[in-house]
């Protein structure tokens, strides 16, 4: 494919696979058409890189669906000020559209190869918000918090209490939770010091690794 049909496949994407299936915030569906998603796949399935699915992308890690990854972006009601923070980068595909909705992006991935591939990858697209950090996602990333939403791209058996306690007063967690084989998106939020929860979509995701992920 060259630049024209990757260009012509993302609109398709995005009308075809998000906003006909009810994302329609606006900022988010024009950031998902410009995103180059083909520069996060690998080579081998550069034929796929706007398809329906998640795709491999190597240590038993996948890039997510773009329907989910735009229905997670949405829930977490990013705003343009705000600092965000993504458990399991992965590709980075993620982490890239929240650059462009977020002021501040903060991502952390446990496989050190994936880090560093990613984030060559955010850098050649000329990020400078964006930072990857290397560690245990499941422990959020102290240093940087407080955040306004973090969004974890991996399935926890329970939404992690140093998650929850790094979100500031009225932040968002979306998270998928449940066992290794299915989930159900759950969407955290924060008032005061109580945390009110909402189940949505059925989803299947890999595992979250870390203290408060899966062995």
């Amino acid at each position: 494919m060259n630049i024209d049909e990757f260009r012509i496949a993302r609109k398709h994407m995005v009308e075809e696979q998000i906003a006909a299936r009810g994302v329609l915030f606006p900022p988010l569906l024009v950031v998902m058409e410009s995103i180059p998603r083909h520069l996060f796949v690998p080579s081998d399935d550069l034929a796929w890189a706007y398809a329906d699915g998640p795709l491999p992308i190597g240590y038993g890690q996948t890039i997510s669906q773009p329907y989910i990854v735009a229905l997670m972006t949405e829930l977490l009601h990013v705003k343009p000020t705000q600092r965000v923070l993504e458990v399991g980068t992965g590709s980075g595909y993620q982490a890239a559209i929240l650059g462009q909705l977020a002021a501040e992006v903060h991502t952390v991935e446990v496989i050190p190869e994936l880090a560093i591939q990613a984030a060559s990858i955010l850098a050649d697209l000329g990020y400078v918000n964006i930072h990857v950090h290397t560690g245990d996602g499941s422990m959020g990333w102290p240093e940087k918090a407080p955040y306004n939403g973090i969004l974890v791209a991996a399935a926890a058996p329970s939404a992690p209490k140093p998650l929850l306690n790094q979100l500031v007063d009225g932040g968002r967690l979306v998270i998928p939770v449940g066992n290794r084989g299915f989930q159900h998106l759950e969407v955290w939020e924060r008032m005061g010091k109580e945390f009110s929860c909402k189940e949505d979509l059925p989803v299947a995701f890999v595992p979250l690794r870390g203290e408060h992920g899966w062995k």
